[in-house]
Order: structure tokens, then sequence, then C-alpha cells
């Protein structure tokens, strides 16, 4: 190889680990900005229906592991994996009783997202009753227009 395509190969492999390096690094800070986001967790949390529906088992009282697998065809180890995903995101307590761990629900990150919710749901109800003040006035000005 000459010296000019060594020079270009040390260059090229010096900017292949710049970019790895910079990959890990953005990735650690992504990782570290999400555990201190409790929205993206718990939303995160949410995106998926099987945990969704676990929730929804949940809010009607403590059950265990095997009770809350039961109705999903999945292995229970599947079901303690999104069990691990809620637990993380602070929307259940798992505690052990016997030789049985058993769920329960907790509600505090679904009041923060009630909260961020409850933000915007004034200024949705303000663009809603603009909306209803639009359509009478377009009433008002064409009667054959459709009724609401």
């Amino acid at each position: 190889m000459n010296s000019g395509c060594k020079k270009f190969e040390t260059m090229r492999l010096t900017t292949i680990r710049l970019i790895i390096i910079n990959r890990y690094v953005d990735n650690h800070k992504v990782s570290y900005a999400m555990e201190q986001d409790v929205l993206s967790l718990t939303f995160g949390a949410l995106s998926d229906p099987t945990r969704r529906a676990l929730l929804a088992r949940l809010a009607i009282g403590e059950a265990s592991v095997g009770e809350l697998a039961q109705p999903f065809d999945m292995s229970t180890a599947a079901v303690s994996k999104h069990l691990k995903v809620l637990e993380n995101a602070g929307l259940i307590n798992r505690h052990k009783r016997s030789q049985y761990n058993y769920c329960t629900l907790e509600a505090g990150p679904l009041k923060d997202i009630d909260r961020w919710v409850g933000a915007y749901r004034a200024l949705w109800h303000e663009n809603l009753e603009q909306l209803d003040d639009y359509l009478a006035e377009l009433q008002r000005v064409d009667p054959e227009a459709p009724k609401q």
C-alpha cells in the first residue's frame, strides 16, 4: 500500500472510531435523559396494547404474574418483560408473597399524564367552541348547509 492510501485508510478508521464514540456518547445522553423524563417513560410503557391490557386488569385489583399472563397467548417470561417495562415507568409495583410475584397498579405516573393533557384541554375546548361558532355562522349565511 502506498503512503497516500495508508494515510486515507488511517483517516477513515479514525473517523469511524469517532462516529462510534459519538454514537455511544449520544445514546448514553439519550438514555440518561429518558431516565429523567417520567412522561416519556410512561407514554413508552403505554404504547403497547399488551401493557395497557395488563394495567386495565390491575385497575381491578392485585394479581399474580401467572394470573396476568393467563389471558395472553405468550409465555410468563414474555409477560414478565412487559411488567418490567411498566415497573420501570413506575406504573406498577411488584412484590413477592410466598413463592409468587404479585403486581399492583401505581397511579402516580397516570396523574402526571392527566396534568400534562389537562394543560391542553382548555385549548382544545376553546378551538371546538370556535368551530361551533363558525358552523353556526355558516348556517345563518346558508340555511341549506347541513345541521350540526
